[in-house]
């Protein structure tokens, strides 16, 4: 189980769709990462535990993983691994 940043959560819902972004601390997210790669590396469901709910996640053995930089006065590196849904055999989205 990995537990979400106990910080304040951007959260947008509608329906089936919900994105929370969070702002934390380097070692914060760091800690995050590290528990969801080791359910990764398990090959355990994924279950984030978030403020009074859970979310249990089969997924495909594939992962997509995006890397994203750009640089100049408002240089930022995005890093984003998407997980498709357990015996969902079509390509990931790309947005």
């Amino acid at each position: 189980m990995a537990d979400l940043p106990s910080g304040e959560a951007n959260t947008t819902s509608t329906g089936d769709y919900t994105e929370a972004e969070y702002e934390l601390s380097a070692a914060e997210a760091g800690d995050f990462l590290i528990e969801l790669g080791e359910r990764l590396q398990a090959g355990d469901d994924v279950t984030l535990t978030g403020d009074g709910w859970d979310l249990e996640f089969a997924y495909n053995d594939t992962v997509e993983l995006e890397i994203e930089h750009a640089s100049g006065a408002d240089a930022e590196l995005e890093i984003e691994i998407e997980l498709s849904a357990a015996g969902d055999e079509s390509p990931p989205s790309l947005g």
